[in-house]
């Protein structure tokens, strides 16, 4: 009788509070995507604007007053254009800008109807003439299917979304392209690791020199800048000596020169990867950009597609993994008696707009088709438009969402399937934090706060993180009820013997003293 409790409560597992109910609500999240769109007449299409359109208008108006002669000069028109009016009035994160300028304006290009920038701006000509007495309304109805394809290419779009939830829902069986575009990406993560490489098979012919902290800063600094808000990124080089490709290049006489054909490419990968070496401090991804140099006895080389044609960059790229590009440096040793090893010096600006064009596919930025009629500016020196990050954080957020809320959900159906695990106080503090940091995400994307968004499903998949990977969650902490049984009989059974045989020698007893007591009242 003392035993019993004593060993009960001993034993007891401590399970802290979940908020279940608000978990299982999880499973049917409903998200709904907002962004904020703006529209800006000039007052030859409507004179009743007010201050700030006003101010937009003189804008333009002393950029068009400008002496420019020439065609060259007045191509640069919108880029000056898109400059000043950003300036003018700086857009939120998530935001779109549209600014209707007349048919007759020759800020646009001639056959040129939008103009998309590297802000969140867009210059839209009129179209079809309109009369001054049309209110906003019907300005709207005109303007609407032109401001709905440039809303599509600035923001967020069903195949953004898509390939953010690419790993977590079915989709429809659809091309191999469509297929190998969602595949391509890294997957969301609050870090990264960038790792530049350079192979010198032959070092004996060539001695190598490349400036890649020079480059990084120039060229790859710039991108991870304006990338901050999304994860941390960390950058790494090293040389590797006697590095080969693995495969055999083959040798066509036509061209005079050793070619690469699409289908060995896959066997590149993974004897270079040996040679790479694992970062195994940091538990984040690694995006790997080789550039190999052949020896001498195999170059030229060049990479040729599923076509058959050479691959203009010379260059390719592994999904989720990184790229290599191979740099030819043939015709810059082997002159006559020239003494090897050759001091050569790599062309960092040819190697960094081959990998810059690679890590903006790895890390998700996708770059669609412009419609007909769209001028869209390339991204420049920052290496992202303003208003491809904000697609880019629209479907990291998504899939934030998406993955906090599989792993937390996933979380409390293992919990509540083991019964004797133990939940402790921390684990229950982060699963509520990551309730709450999703219902609040879920509300900022309702609100079209994209930043704020971002943040709460950041700090909602930390939180789901931590708590599903707890040290104190580890199974091999628990036992199965019949290895409990398999413990505790061989414990138990001899100590039940001799108390059962006693509680029934009792209870015999006890029986006999009834009879003989009421014998003795007959």
């Amino acid at each position: 009788m003392v035993g019993v409790p004593l060993w009960w409560r001993t034993t007891e597992t401590y399970r802290a509070w979940l908020p279940v109910n608000q978990i299982n609500e999880l499973a049917e999240l409903q998200v709904c995507l907002c962004y904020r769109s703006m529209a800006h007449w000039t007052r030859y299409v409507h004179p009743v604007l007010g201050y700030q359109a006003g101010c937009h208008l003189r804008i333009l108006n002393e950029i068009l007053a400008r002496d420019h002669s020439g065609d060259d000069t007045l191509s640069v028109l919108h880029v000056e254009a898109d400059l000043s009016l950003h300036t003018l009035s700086a857009s939120p994160c998530g935001s779109v800008v549209v600014y209707v300028i007349p048919e007759t304006s020759v800020l646009l290009p001639q056959g040129v109807d939008v103009y998309i920038g590297h802000r969140r701006t867009a210059v839209l000509r009129m179209g079809a003439p309109m009369s001054v007495g049309k209110n906003h309304k019907q300005l709207l109805a005109h303007l609407e299917p032109r401001i709905t394809q440039v809303v599509q290419v600035m923001s967020f779009s069903h195949t953004d979304i898509t390939a953010a939830l690419s790993d977590r829902v079915r989709l429809s069986p659809g091309s191999k392209e469509s297929l190998a575009d969602s595949m391509r990406s890294f997957k969301s993560s609050p870090g990264y690791e960038i790792t530049f490489s350079l192979l010198n098979p032959d070092p004996k012919s060539h001695r190598l020199d490349w400036d890649i902290e020079g480059a990084v800063h120039s060229y790859i600094q710039p991108l991870l800048t304006k990338l901050a808000p999304l994860a941390n990124f960390s950058i790494d080089s090293q040389i590797l000596y006697y590095a080969m490709l693995g495969v055999n290049p083959r040798f066509d006489s036509s061209l005079e020169a050793y070619t690469l054909n699409a289908d060995s490419l896959a066997h590149v990968i993974n004897p270079v990867e040996a040679r790479l070496g694992s970062n195994a401090a940091s538990s984040n991804p690694v995006l790997n950009f080789l550039l190999y140099v052949p020896d001498a006895h195999h170059s030229p080389l060049y990479i040729h597609d599923h076509q058959k044609q050479p691959v203009a960059s010379n260059a390719f790229h592994s999904p989720r993994w990184g790229g290599i590009m191979v740099y030819n440096v043939n015709d810059l040793y082997g002159r006559g008696e020239t003494p090897l090893p050759v001091n050569i010096n790599i062309n960092m600006e040819k190697v960094m707009g081959v990998f810059l064009a690679q890590l903006r596919l790895m890390l998700g930025v996708q770059s669609s088709p412009a419609p007909p009629g769209f001028l869209v500016e390339p991204c420049g020196g920052a290496g992202l438009a303003d208003w491809e990050l904000d697609r880019l954080m629209w479907s990291r957020t998504v899939e934030n969402v998406a993955t906090a809320t599989t792993t937390i959900t996933s979380l409390a159906q293992l919990l509540d399937q083991i019964g004797n695990i133990v939940i402790n106080d921390n684990i229950a503090s982060q699963v509520s934090s990551t309730v709450t940091s999703l219902q609040l995400a879920v509300a900022e994307l309702e609100a079209g706060n994209l930043g704020f968004a971002l943040q709460y499903s950041k700090e909602a998949i930390l939180a789901s993180e931590r708590a599903f990977f707890d040290p104190s969650l580890l199974h091999l902490l628990y036992f199965p009820d019949d290895q409990k049984f398999a413990i505790y009989i061989p414990l138990f059974l001899p100590m039940c013997v001799p108390i059962l045989l006693s509680l029934i020698k009792i209870a015999s007893e006890a029986r006999q003293r009834r009879k003989l007591k009421q014998s003795k009242k007959d």
